[in-house]
């Protein structure tokens, strides 16, 4: 069947804009390199004119550089019409690569709005209210806590700046009186011995020795401190 009718050929894929626009500028850099040549050659031709005398040799110099130049204005031409369709296919591209990114932004978009709704049926604004409101009056109790178990007992409110003035002048007598001439207040001053003596009633210290009783009439030895001699051991020889 193949060799009666044949195979049938695959088509191929379109160029793309990218790729028509690498090959038009491999041409406009052939036709580049093809005018430069040609200038190098005018060039060797202008100074040939230059050291040629006027006559039929100096003609023909010139006729083969007219015909150098003519070429270069056709290949520059040529260029011109490349460089124009080079702006061209770069203009096309551009709008292409702008509509695959409107493209893109539209399908992200869809997702995100998808997504939004998903997360929006969760969360409703009136249960937001409702619990700044409960949060609100939260606050307000704990406050009211706060200050209730804060309050004084027994503090008298009714005290004026005349009160305080007369309290103040009452303290500072108060202590002029208990102050002396030396400026040392009287509950500062040390107490007098026999004021403490008198008030504890203690007995006086005694002085001397103690005497013995009189029932005792072998009396032991004392040494110098008033405390019992020891008798000393006699040592034999």
């Amino acid at each position: 069947m193949k060799r009666v009718f044949g195979v049938k050929k695959e088509k191929e894929p379109p160029p793309s804009v990218g790729d028509a626009s690498e090959r038009i500028n491999k041409r406009g850099e052939t036709v580049d390199e093809k005018i430069k040549k040609l200038d190098i050659e005018l060039n060797r031709y202008k100074e040939q004119i230059k050291k040629t005398r006027p006559g039929p040799a100096q003609e023909a110099v010139k006729s083969r550089a007219m015909r150098v130049l003519k070429q270069k204005r056709m290949y520059e031409g040529q260029r011109d019409m490349l460089y124009n369709q080079t702006f061209n296919l770069d203009q096309v591209a551009f709008a292409s690569e702008g509509i695959k990114d409107a493209q893109q932004t539209m399908t992200a978009l869809k997702s995100a709005n998808k997504e939004l709704k998903g997360m929006m049926k969760t969360v409703k604004i009136q249960d937001i209210d409702n619990l700044q409101d409960e949060m609100m009056d939260l606050m307000d109790v704990s406050n009211e806590i706060q200050e209730t178990l804060g309050r004084s007992y027994n503090v008298p409110d009714d005290i004026d700046e005349e009160d305080l003035m007369g309290e103040l002048d009452a303290l500072e007598a108060d202590m002029g009186l208990e102050t002396e001439a030396d400026g040392v207040p009287s509950y500062l001053q040390p107490d007098k011995e026999s004021d403490l003596d008198a008030e504890l009633h203690l007995p006086s210290a005694p002085i001397g020795q103690a005497a013995a009783p009189a029932g005792r009439s072998n009396a032991q030895a004392e040494d110098e401190l008033g405390l019992p001699a020891v008798p000393r051991a006699s040592l034999r020889g």
